[in-house]
């Protein structure tokens, strides 16, 4: 059995679709060594900084070629050695431009055999190229690699699934918040889907919960761009960009002072006497230990969240006191009072 060398040629037309990065997942989870080859061989479709935008990608995914990137672009020499050996038209289909650049079809046959490719993992949409690639073997006299195709991701309408529709691409997903574990998690359960599947964006973001919830409080922190202390806030968000809005409710000083009610002046009083002796910053359990507190005393615990934060709804309190440093507070009470 010989030794899987596999290969993943996306063409540099900008971020990756979902679908591209399913077939990089797939590769990479196939074994052996994986090849990373940039199809860039019709220039009407290459955007620029369209590979730099796919190496991005992978890396963002934890995805990492063992050889590569080769550029298709820097290898018309081959191909026209290679192509020295057909006719320039091959069973109706062109070879080889006006301009002298090989086209896919040729390109794609003789870097695989040059690399060694033992195995090509692709979507359903290039199945219709086996037979051609496979003549093109045997024209050449070479061993034609294993050919796996597996199916493809569609939109939610089951309808081919565009770049521009929310989530279609990589970037979009990080764009919106998801860790890139989620993303691949999501990828690893599709695995070879013999047919085509519907992108499902509730398992992503189900999955990007689940990685969230598991980060510990500092990086959970910095990856949302907030203090460590303000990493209890950031539990339940479904998201990176939920993360930072429920930080900023806290973070940010309020526009509003506390509501009109009973006993509101005393709690705050009280709340500022017990805030001021305790550290700059505090632990769970010391402003776990503040709020039983005011709570002993009846108070109004409302009144401390709407000064603090300018809302009556948010992250729990406790929360709120250990993420808000001591000088903040006791300022966002003083102008409360």
């Amino acid at each position: 059995m010989r030794v899987p060398r596999v290969r993943f040629a996306p063409s540099p037309t900008g971020s990756l679709h979902v679908g591209n990065a399913l077939t990089a997942v797939a590769n990479r989870n196939f074994g052996g060594t994986m090849l990373l080859r940039i199809d860039d061989t019709d220039p009407a479709r290459n955007v620029p900084g369209g590979e730099q935008a796919i190496v991005e990608d992978l890396l963002w995914l934890g995805l990492e070629w063992d050889e590569g990137p080769i550029r298709q672009s820097e290898r018309q020499d081959r191909y026209h050695e290679a192509a020295a050996e057909l006719p320039q038209r091959f069973q109706g289909v062109t070879l080889l431009r006006d301009d002298g650049t090989a086209t896919y079809q040729l390109a794609t046959v003789v870097d695989d055999v040059d690399f060694g490719i033992t195995h090509v993992i692709r979507g359903s949409d290039h199945r219709p190229n086996e037979a051609l690639h496979r003549a093109l073997h045997a024209a050449l006299g070479t061993q034609p690699p294993e050919y796996v195709h597996h199916g493809l991701v569609l939109g939610p309408e089951g309808k081919k699934l565009s770049k521009r529709a929310r989530g279609a691409t990589v970037a979009s997903l990080r764009e919106d918040g998801i860790p890139p574990e989620a993303v691949r998690a999501y990828l690893e359960e599709l695995g070879l889907p013999k047919h085509d599947v519907r992108l499902d964006l509730e398992r992503i973001r189900s999955l990007s919960v689940d990685v969230l919830t598991a980060l510990p409080d500092d990086e959970l922190a910095q990856r949302a761009g907030v203090p460590v202390e303000a990493a209890p806030l950031l539990r339940g968000a479904h998201d990176l960009n939920e993360a930072r809005a429920l930080a900023d409710v806290v973070l940010d000083p309020p526009a509003n002072g506390p509501p009109a009610g009973e006993g509101v002046r005393e709690t705050l009083v009280r709340f500022r006497e017990l805030r001021a002796g305790a550290e700059p910053t505090v632990a769970k359990d010391e402003a776990k230990e503040i709020i039983r507190e005011l709570k002993a005393v009846g108070g109004n615990l409302r009144a401390v969240r709407r000064a603090l934060t300018g809302r009556d709804s948010g992250p729990e309190l406790w929360a709120i006191v250990a993420a808000v440093p001591r000088d903040e507070a006791l300022r966002r009470i003083d102008a409360a009072l």
